[in-house]
């Protein structure tokens, strides 16, 4: 989300699933006819960003455990966590973990998979290592060893290579994307997931005029396990800072073009982020938007909600249980989908 980071300071300051059945031959053999991943992302250890390294429970909090089990317990089954990439690793891209902050990350990302969820190890800095993009493509390199030998052994974790990166060269956004790959698996993480995402903020709208289609078509991966990540909001400019959606039917409409190219190039995608209004508008933007991918859910391998966490107040898109406004006034209508 492009406003993250301004909005984040405040906020922290105040305060296997199936959807409906397609019967439609696939073009991949890898799965079909349902969602493998329906989640929400757990915000919280990557708010403060201005504060590092900042103190728990102050400047940053982890999502909470019986929110974990209110949305499994709705049917959701994967949980993207966001931290910060300077308090896992301080100092510098080469350095050693904080054992305090790894064993926050450590210790939600194992109850998660305890309850048999996917968790998604996100790294939620644009592109940047204290707030300078990265251009040192083997200290990427090594902070991504260092991080995924922590995850290893965890088959349930799911490695995201970075968040949104933005306004960079597409092909150091390349070189990141296929050093974290390589770098991944040289820790020994060979079985799990890795979530790729494009420049200009890895946008489905965007996907193709911004580059990302034939920048990040050649990334390999010897395990064959890459999913494309990109994310999606309905509001005019995409930025998910807006109540009000385009259209009721702006959902399907952004996400076309995206699923095409997914569909020539023989590739897997996932909406990372997506998230609309509690208004009648959005919500038809939004069950639209699911249905279409449902009906190509040979590319699709599922989404994420954005965005839940025990520090969004009343934020206009909090998928927090008990009361946040998604939650309330937006879940019952995406219950299908689950």
């Amino acid at each position: 989300m492009k406003f993250l980071n301004l909005f984040l300071g405040a906020a922290a300051a105040g305060s296997a699933l199936a959807a409906p059945s397609a019967t439609k031959t696939t073009k991949t053999t890898k799965r079909a006819g349902k969602f493998q991943h329906v989640g929400v992302n757990e915000s919280g250890a990557e708010f403060g960003q201005t504060s590092l390294p900042g103190q728990y429970n102050k400047d940053y909090t982890w999502p909470a455990e019986a929110t974990i089990d209110t949305l499994v317990s709705q049917g959701f089954n994967t949980f993207r966590i966001p931290f910060s990439m300077e308090r896992l690793v301080p100092t510098e891209l080469t350095g050693a973990v904080n054992e305090t902050y790894s064993e926050g990350l450590t210790g939600i990302v194992s109850y998660i998979t305890g309850k048999g969820a996917y968790a998604i190890v996100d790294p939620h800095n644009f592109g940047r290592y204290y707030d300078n993009i990265i251009t040192d493509v083997d200290g990427f390199k090594a902070w991504w060893t260092t991080t995924a030998t922590i995850f290893a052994d965890n088959e349930l974790v799911i490695f995201d290579t970075n968040n949104e990166y933005h306004d960079m060269d597409n092909d150091l956004v390349f070189q990141l994307n296929q050093g974290a790959i390589d770098a991944i698996r040289g820790a020994g993480a060979t079985s799990q997931l890795i979530f790729v995402e494009g420049n200009s903020y890895t946008g489905a709208w965007t996907w193709i005029d911004s580059g990302n289609g034939e920048t990040l078509l050649p990334l390999s991966d010897p395990q064959d396990k890459l999913v494309y990540e990109m994310h999606q909001y309905l509001d005019t400019d995409g930025s998910g800072t807006h109540e009000e959606c385009v259209s009721s039917t702006i959902g399907q409409e952004r996400i076309q073009a995206a699923t095409q190219w997914l569909k020539d190039n023989g590739k897997l995608g996932i909406i990372g982020e997506f998230a609309g209004g509690a208004n009648s508008q959005c919500i038809d933007a939004i069950t639209g938007m699911l249905s279409y991918m449902s009906d190509n859910s040979d590319v699709w391998t599922g989404w994420l909600w954005w965005g839940g966490g025990p520090w969004w107040g009343d934020y206009m898109y909090s998928m927090e249980p008990p009361s946040g406004v998604a939650y309330t006034g937006v879940l019952p209508s995406i219950l299908p989908y689950l």
